[in-house]
């Protein structure tokens, strides 16, 4: 995966939006002003993206994948950070990216989630 097919990818999620508050190096995915990914180029050229995700499963990610590490400037319980190197299938970035996203749908307040559920189905926002 590349760095626009991941940024579309983000940006499909349901009123996902691109910010940049940590300058331009680093793009910000947000649902109702809450984080769910980062993207950015390192300076080693490969892309990564820190993904939230369940802490159980966040380090089994880590055992399977070289391309899974402790999320970068992060709770490293709760995130971890994506390497585009080719170690971790696209299918998978993508089934964590969805992950992500629904995990912190999920951490909303209740009207604002219920909004999102009613708008685009549980099964839209959850997949």
């Amino acid at each position: 995966m590349d760095y626009q097919s991941a940024r579309n990818y983000l940006l499909s999620r349901p009123e996902a939006v691109e910010d940049f508050p940590f300058g331009p190096e680093v793009a910000v995915f947000k649902i109702k002003a809450k984080m769910f990914a980062t993207l950015t180029v390192g300076k080693d050229g490969v892309v990564r993206s820190n993904l939230k995700c369940d802490p159980d499963e966040a380090q089994a990610l880590r055992d399977i994948f070289a391309g899974v590490l402790p999320g970068y400037h992060m709770d490293k319980k709760h995130w971890n950070t994506v390497l585009f190197d080719g170690s971790v299938p696209d299918g998978e970035i993508e089934r964590m990216m969805d992950k992500s996203y629904g995990l912190v749908v999920r951490g909303l307040r209740k009207a604002e989630r219920q909004t999102l559920e009613l708008a685009y189905g549980t099964d839209t926002i959850y997949r």
